[in-house]
């Protein structure tokens, strides 16, 4: 058995090759993040004596520069596991590791796959990564329209040239004709699949989840496998940490915050919401603060509890149901 430790970035992948034998050696090379580079990657690991189907593979969820890497792994045979970079970070402190490089990190990931034996990573499929994909330009171009309408305020705040302001305004209204396409596309995607609209559908059957809120969590749900609702809240960031030692250390408990920081602002206005009408979310919210929690740790909570309940309907394929044991 072998372990692969690919460190991802835009441009490379710095790999570290750990053949679990006796012998124990450890190879690195760098290659091309791209087609051929893989090609070159894979034919170096076997050239090593190693056998694709007895290689573990451990890279970083990086965005989405590890994904062809993880793909094209995974149709050549290898066991590919994709891990949280939080998780391998807290394992390198562990290690008394405190340098940050490339080639260090490939280091610490093939070391982290071998004594943690993430588990195996199946690739989404091809309606899913369009999803994503669709997704993600929208929210780009969503960014893209709050800056131009920034721009358009400050401009109107000065003495700035009428031909300026036409500019501005007509990039707004392009961006705007852009973004509802893209929501045309999306929803026409999600109608033409079945088991995606049945899945969106459920969750927004919860009070305060709503369009953007179930898609974003549809989207992560299909591309990891995560096999509970704790998982799918820790991989959030939306687990609490606590900071308490004896009896000199007694810290707020904050959220870990190891998670994609954009769905976790999808999730925090949808927890405001949801404190109002959701009948369960509201309980655990008036229940937290009569313990004298802060409130922003129990929106942290509602934050975490809507994220079940999102994990729930869709597991279990049952609509929400707003009675269902709630406790005063």
């Amino acid at each position: 058995m072998s372990v692969l430790g690919i460190d991802v970035s835009k441009a490379k992948l710095d790999c570290c090759l750990y053949t679990l034998d006796i012998q124990s050696k450890q190879k690195n090379k760098i290659f091309d993040n791209q087609s051929k580079g893989l090609q070159n990657l894979i034919q170096w690991v076997i050239q090593q004596d190693c056998i694709p189907e007895k290689t573990h593979v451990v890279l970083e969820a990086t965005s989405t520069y590890h994904e062809t890497a993880a793909i094209t792994l995974h149709q050549a045979g290898f066991i590919v596991s994709v891990v949280n970079p939080a998780h391998v970070r807290s394992f390198a402190k562990g290690l008394a590791i405190l340098t940050k490089t490339d080639s260090v990190d490939s280091m610490v990931l093939a070391k982290f796959c071998a004594l943690a034996q993430p588990k195996r990573w199946q690739p989404p499929s091809d309606e899913v990564l369009l999803l994503k994909a669709l997704l993600s330009r929208k929210d780009a171009l969503a960014k893209d329209l709050q800056r131009e309408k920034n721009r358009l305020e400050k401009s109107m705040a000065t003495s700035t040239p009428q031909r300026i302001l036409d500019s501005i305004n007509e990039s707004i209204h392009f961006i705007e004709i852009a973004i509802a396409k893209l929501d045309d596309d999306i929803d026409q995607h999600i109608q033409q699949h079945t088991e995606l609209k049945k899945d969106r559908d459920l969750m927004q059957t919860i009070p305060a989840v709503g369009q953007k809120t179930s898609l974003l969590l549809l989207s992560l749900i299909r591309t990891h496998q995560f096999e509970s609702a704790e998982q799918l809240a820790a991989y959030l960031g939306l687990v609490p940490i606590e900071r308490k030692s004896g009896s000199s250390v007694n810290g707020r408990s904050h959220l870990s915050k190891s998670g994609d920081p954009q769905i976790r602002r999808v999730l925090y206005m949808a927890a405001v919401v949801a404190v109002q009408y959701n009948p369960h979310i509201s309980a655990l919210y008036a229940r937290l603060l009569k313990r004298g929690k802060a409130k922003m740790s129990a929106i942290g909570a509602a934050m975490r509890k809507l994220v079940h309940l999102c994990f729930g309907v869709v597991k279990n394929q049952i609509a929400y149901q707003c009675d269902y044991l709630i406790t005063k």
